[in-house]
């Protein structure tokens, strides 16, 4: 195995419920009345990208929203969130960082959330997994189309020069498992406190902690 790949934000630390909020949040400054609740949250991960997830959720109610605005709100929110309230990462992530590095492998963090969104958490992170600590990141300025699209990955392996068949990636949600499984990676899913019930049936593991060697033996297994 060459490298590790996290697809997400939210595979280096739990920020689910501090999105949720933010969202909730915006809706409230944009005079919206939704609220949603963490079930119906759930639900709607199913489905990747903010934006479209505002745009569709007000066409299902037959309303007219400006979602790049909500969506706006939404983001600074969520930004202010992290950069006051700064999240822990997520159980084995530091240690298969460190691990990882001393070993010689490299590690990605392929998203395509904003760059912004990146900054800000990585910024709140601990040194082991702040932006010196990825030898590549990919986020939705690098791509034309965000994942299940595969092109993160893609554009991921190009920079790296690396094989696909010689990378693993850690997803915790549907579409980006589709993502890595399109570009021809194995996949780990690692679902956050709000994709627990996602079914990752294409993943070739589900784990609940991160750990390198469990990644090596499930990359080595063609």
């Amino acid at each position: 195995m060459a490298a590790v790949l996290f697809g997400s934000i939210s595979t280096l630390a739990d920020t689910s419920e501090l999105q949720r909020d933010a969202f909730n949040r915006a809706f409230a400054e944009h005079g919206l009345a939704w609220t949603w609740d963490r079930a119906e949250y759930i639900g709607l991960l199913r489905t990747s990208g903010g934006r479209d997830r505002i745009a569709d959720y007000a066409a299902g109610l037959g309303q007219q929203v400006d979602a790049d605005a909500v969506h706006a709100t939404k983001s600074r929110i969520f930004q202010h969130s992290l950069s006051t309230t700064p999240p822990e990462p997520r159980p084995g992530v530091v240690e298969t960082v460190q691990a990882a590095t001393q070993q010689g492998l490299k590690v990605g963090l392929v998203t395509t959330t904003s760059p912004a969104n990146v900054a800000v958490l990585l910024s709140a992170l601990p040194p082991a997994l702040q932006v010196s600590a990825f030898d590549v990141i990919i986020d939705r300025d690098d791509v034309a189309a965000p994942k299940p699209d595969p092109a993160a990955y893609l554009v991921a392996m190009e920079r790296l020069t690396e094989s696909v068949a010689d990378c693993i990636a850690v997803e915790d949600n549907e579409d980006g498992e589709r993502s890595a499984i399109d570009a021809g990676l194995v996949c780990v899913a690692f679902p956050n406190e709000n994709t627990a019930d996602h079914r990752f049936a294409s993943a070739h593991a589900v784990v609940d902690r991160i750990e390198l060697a469990e990644l090596q033996a499930l990359g080595a297994v063609p």
